[in-house]
């Protein structure tokens, strides 16, 4: 048996490769049905939509009956979004093949990606009461209310083919995005235990809660979770994996280099999972050891931002900030959205004296993540450590704008108007930031290292404590 499997697999390498040489020297050549579909499953596997589409068709004109090649085309026009083609294409095999419910189901998904839900879900449900296997269709039925945007429908749609069929991964998946949409992911917790208590050794129904647990920022029992999954499928990928994010949530580094080096060890390696060990080991600050893992997501895709982002940062840790720099900008190239790749290469030219390239790559971060607090505290600091300490309160009070919420924010505000000899200003900034989060005053000592400021500074918030509890 294993002899004949390597000649088939023998036979399918030697047809795929005649097939090219037929595209590439564009002759003509006879291959047996089941060879073209064995041809454009492999080019559907690679993601080469292109090749797959041109064996289905080539094959579909020798073998013009061929619900496998008729489906295959469909399929693939409908991901081009050529979605009256595919379903012209579906109505022709409906003629000759009338008792095939692959046709129906089909049909159903690609009205479903056209966007034309109702319809999708007529069929569909017409399908249900003629189909034996249910849990497919019903998940169906399910991805045509979500995308439709009716999630509670989705939701029952889901837990219907979960209850047929525990192992649903992609029902499971999505039913966790639904109940996070409306909010009732932690309302669901019990749905979940219910799913373990009926088959205690289902590593899906460990996972799923898991990932119930990691959206609700609930990481210990998350990765309790993960870890049930693992003890019971050991190769499970995916669960090392999110137990790895768990547990860098939970600064428990060393733990998640070893999940995702396991993760490698199970499933085949991504510039993804790559980036996480590099990350894991650069928390432990391993540095050279994180920039070769990030090299090595790089060799297996040279446009992953991620791991130029991650070079670039090790670098300048390292304080070799020339080296660092075109790194953290090959990142920023690669996306230009990321407002922590800016900062980062605001840091970076600031360290270096560049410091117009700085403040414009501060600009930018500020333009592109306004919403986070580090771009304005980060910013502000070049004009603070240069002795200009209104600019650098300028700079916060155009984050308190976007961010009147954050208590950092006034606190630092505060730092520099005291700097600045701005003492009734700095007081209305101070109570700002104590009625914000009040414990987060600690942070002013940093820049007072004088200690008889540290105390008059001590005094103004124990008497405002004083006032408030009053």
């Amino acid at each position: 048996m294993e002899q004949e499997f390597d000649e088939r697999a023998g036979d399918s390498k030697e047809s795929i490769q005649r097939f090219e040489q037929m595209l590439a020297h564009e002759e003509s050549q006879f291959f047996d049905l089941d060879v073209y579909e064995q041809i454009v499953e492999h080019y559907l596997n690679q993601g080469d939509l292109d090749k797959a589409f041109k064996a289905a068709d080539v094959g579909l004109e020798n073998f013009p009956y061929a619900l496998e090649l008729m489906l295959d085309k469909a399929q693939i026009l409908a991901h081009k979004q050529n979605f009256d083609e595919s379903l012209a294409l579906l109505e022709r095999a409906y003629l000759f093949n009338p008792g095939d419910l692959d046709v129906p189901f089909m049909h159903g998904s690609v009205l479903n990606m056209a966007g034309r839900y109702e319809e999708s879900i007529t069929i569909l449900n017409d399908l249900l009461d003629r189909a034996d296997d249910k849990d497919d269709i019903l998940f169906q039925l399910g991805q045509s209310y979500q995308n439709w945007g009716k999630y509670d429908q989705a939701i029952s749609y889901y837990k219907q083919s979960i209850a047929l069929n525990i192992n649903n991964e992609n029902a499971l998946y999505e039913l966790a995005f639904c109940l996070d949409m409306t909010g009732e992911l932690e309302n669901s917790l019990s749905y979940y235990q219910q799913l373990i208590d009926t088959d205690p050794y289902s590593h899906n129904a460990w996972y799923n809660i898991g990932i119930a647990y990691s959206k609700l920022a609930r990481y210990p029992e998350a990765a309790e979770a993960y870890d049930y999954a693992v003890i019971i499928k050991p190769d499970f990928a995916s669960a090392h994996f999110n137990l790895g994010n768990t547990y860098m949530n939970l600064g428990l580094f060393e733990k998640a280099e070893i999940c995702y080096r396991d993760t490698l060890k199970y499933e085949e390696a991504t510039a993804d999972t790559f980036c996480h060990l590099g990350a894991s080991i650069e928390k432990q600050d391993r540095l050279p050891e994180a920039v070769t893992q990030y090299r090595e997501a790089l060799k297996l895709d040279s446009q992953w931002d991620e791991a130029w982002y991650g070079i670039g940062v090790c670098l300048s840790e390292s304080g070799k900030w020339y080296e660092g720099l075109p790194f953290l900008q090959k990142a920023v190239k690669l996306n230009e959205t990321n407002g922590e790749y800016l900062l980062a290469v605001a840091e970076t030219e600031y360290k270096i004296g560049n410091v117009l390239s700085s403040f414009e790559a501060f600009e930018k971060a500020a333009e592109v993540d306004g919403e986070n607090p580090d771009v304005y505290l980060t910013w502000s600091l070049v004009p603070f450590d240069q002795g200009d300490f209104l600019r650098a309160n300028e700079i916060i009070q155009m984050g308190i704008e976007s961010l009147p919420a954050d208590a950092d924010l006034y606190y630092r505000s505060a730092v520099y108007l005291i700097h600045a000899g701005n003492y009734r200003e700095a007081l209305i900034q101070l109570e700002a930031g104590l009625s914000l989060d009040y414990d987060a005053h600690v942070q002013l000592f940093e820049f007072f290292p004088d200690l008889e400021k540290q105390k008059a500074l001590y005094k103004i918030i124990q008497q405002y404590k004083k006032d408030a509890d009053e």
